[in-house]
């Protein structure tokens, strides 16, 4: 895998992490590069002259003594160092240096206290700055043991880096907990905004969305708002077209109907009545696919009563039908729109094949899913698709569609996809054709 294709996909995914990144990581490097630069230039060279300093006053109390190693000698130098210089100055008579140091965490400041003890002092020595907090202890083969001197650690190292790391660290908290108020405040904007969209996507109502936000993210929500009120517009213009259109084709349908139900009976007459009941089969179905889900509300219902109703219709039509549904199974759907999908597709079943299953299980990623197999001839791959536009005809060996006009897997994926899923053909283990209906949890 290619490094920058690696790195792509360790960064987040999320606008949120994404802007977070940008806002904290140039804060971050800046941080990273500011206590770089005062280390380097600053607080090296102050720590490398205070330590400096320090092996000056340690290598004069060690060569005043060593002129002269006796009690009194020690003694003056004790008093002196300890007024002038605020340093405690011991002989340790008969003692020999450590053999081991503790390592300090800021490895800088024993290698600044190394080199310069090792610049003034001749004797071996030994020295500790990790085990009392505020003092160093320093070490120094003499006359007789070992002289001991207790500095105050600011004599040794500069005190104010520490201070700095942690007002840099405060400063980068502070100013992450800023940036990610306000993104998260921006990124909510857009979290509603996708919500609303994918409600109103399934065909439910996002009326209490309010654009808020950045301005580009309030002009988006209000041109959704815009584009979902012309698009009900239009659905509605569409729905009173076709009803419209339906009722006036059912009056003259229905005076033909009573003339022939006053007509003597014939082959003729039977003939025309059968043709009267194709064309009001057909205007159901011109109806149905206009009106889509109308305005039915999402209900959650148990899906055994509502699949066992769809299959008592197929064996009506002579079909052999099993269901296998959990009884508990339930799912948040239009009930009315829902159960017209999935009559449809098991009516379609029904008429091509002579034995039926159908099965509703939830998958383990909380999607729900209704599979309808048939024994009929089923469907070639290349012709899942087409059978799903409206007004095709299905195959030959499918028969064609002997009843109505080409619309019911049409309806069937009009449904699905206003539920937020969708429909969709393959082969069936029974050898003939499978339909499944897929719904988001």
């Amino acid at each position: 895998m290619r490094p920058l294709a690696r790195l792509k996909r360790l960064l987040p995914t999320s606008l949120f992490g994404r802007s977070l990144l940008i806002i904290v990581l140039p804060v971050a490097l800046m941080q990273v590069a500011v206590t770089w630069v005062f280390f380097d230039a600053h607080w090296n060279t102050v720590t490398a002259r205070l330590s400096d300093g320090l092996a000056g006053d340690v290598a004069w109390a060690l060569q005043t003594y060593q002129d002269d190693p006796r009690p009194r000698t020690l003694a003056r130098v004790s008093q002196r160092a300890e007024s002038a210089l605020g340093l405690s100055v011991a002989l340790q008579p008969g003692r020999t240096l450590p053999v081991e140091r503790r390592p300090n965490p800021l490895a800088a400041l024993d290698r600044s206290l190394q080199r310069a003890l090792a610049d003034r002092l001749d004797a071996p020595f030994w020295f500790d700055t990790t085990r009392y907090p505020n003092y160093v202890d320093i070490r120094v083969q003499a006359s007789g043991g070992v002289l001991r001197i207790i500095a105050p650690r600011d004599r040794a190292f500069a005190a104010s880096g520490q201070m700095f790391v942690l007002w840099l660290l405060g400063a980068t908290l502070l100013l992450t907990a800023v940036a990610v108020g306000f993104i998260r405040n921006q990124v909510k904007a857009i979290e509603r905004l996708a919500g609303a969209a994918e409600a109103f996507g399934r065909g439910g109502d996002c009326t209490p969305l309010k654009p808020h936000g950045a301005r580009e993210v309030r002009a988006a929500a209000r041109a959704f708002l815009d584009m979902r009120e012309r698009i009900l517009r239009h659905v509605e213009q569409r729905t009173a077209l076709l009803a419209s259109v339906s009722h006036d084709l059912r009056t003259p349908l229905t005076r033909l109907q009573l003339e022939l139900a006053l007509s003597r009976k014939s082959p003729r007459t039977e003939a025309m009545k059968r043709d009267l009941l194709e064309m009001e089969h057909m205007i159901d179905e011109y109806l149905a696919f206009a009106r889509g889900q109308g305005g039915e509300a999402v209900e959650r219902v148990r899906l055994r009563p509502l699949l066992q109703a769809v299959g008592e219709s197929a064996v009506l039509a002579g079909a052999e039908v099993h269901i296998r549904v959990d009884p508990d199974l339930e799912a948040d759907v239009r009930p009315v729109a829902f159960k017209r999908a999935v009559s449809n597709l098991v009516m379609n079943a029904a008429a091509h094949g002579e034995r039926v299953e159908v099965a509703a299980r939830r998958r383990p990623s909380g999607e729900m899913e209704v599979v309808v197999d048939d024994d009929g001839p089923g469907l070639t791959p290349d012709a899942y698709e087409e059978a799903f536009k409206p007004f095709s005809r299905l195959d030959e060996a499918r028969n064609q569609n002997l009843k109505g006009v080409g619309l019911g897997l049409a309806i069937a994926r009009d449904v699905a996809r206003g539920h937020g899923g969708d429909v969709t053909l393959g082969e069936s283990p029974l050898g003939g054709l499978r339909a499944t209906v897929r719904l988001p949890g």
